[in-house]
């Protein structure tokens, strides 16, 4: 009985560790992001309570399944953002980029993403296409698109 008991819990642990990696797939590095649609920049500077860690210039990139979603309202799978975070240098009253300090990607998919919205996220430091952050960058974006649960967890809107 303590072995069959034994075997259950082993085979319940697995299908709920199954379950969670499902739910955290990795997503996609977008080779092609920059020739989307730019959808809107904005900078964070020093003071800003963002700064740590999105202190910088932020551009926010669409692919075309994106872009239907932000103007009709509904995502279908495929539905990609990039939310790509530059360095900054001022100098004579001029901001310029810099360094890229990493590039955030969403990926819409709610079959491989049901427990997220929908949603897969994941982040890639620096320049690179397969270094990734190293920490739990679905739960972080995760609970902060939440604030953003009416508009399918996106906060970004296109300006015509």
């Amino acid at each position: 009985m303590r072995r069959l008991t034994l075997v259950i819990v082993v085979m319940c642990a697995t299908a709920v560790g199954a379950q969670v990696i499902s739910n955290t797939a990795v997503v996609d590095y977008p080779e092609d992001y920059r020739s989307w649609m730019h959808v809107k920049s904005m900078i964070i500077q020093p003071g800003h309570p963002l700064e740590d860690p999105f202190g910088g210039i932020h551009h926010i990139y669409a692919n075309a399944k994106a872009m239907v979603g932000l103007t009709g309202g509904n995502y279908e799978a495929g539905a990609v953002f990039v939310f790509d975070l530059l360095e900054y240098e001022e100098a004579d009253g001029v901001i310029v980029e810099a360094s890229r300090k990493r590039i955030d990607v969403m990926q819409y998919d709610n079959e491989r993403f049901p427990v997220t919205g929908g949603w897969g996220y994941d982040t890639f430091t620096g320049d690179s296409a397969t270094d990734r952050l190293d920490q739990d960058v679905v739960a972080a974006c995760y609970a902060c698109h939440t604030g953003a649960k009416a508009s399918d967890y996106v906060f970004s809107q296109y300006r015509q």
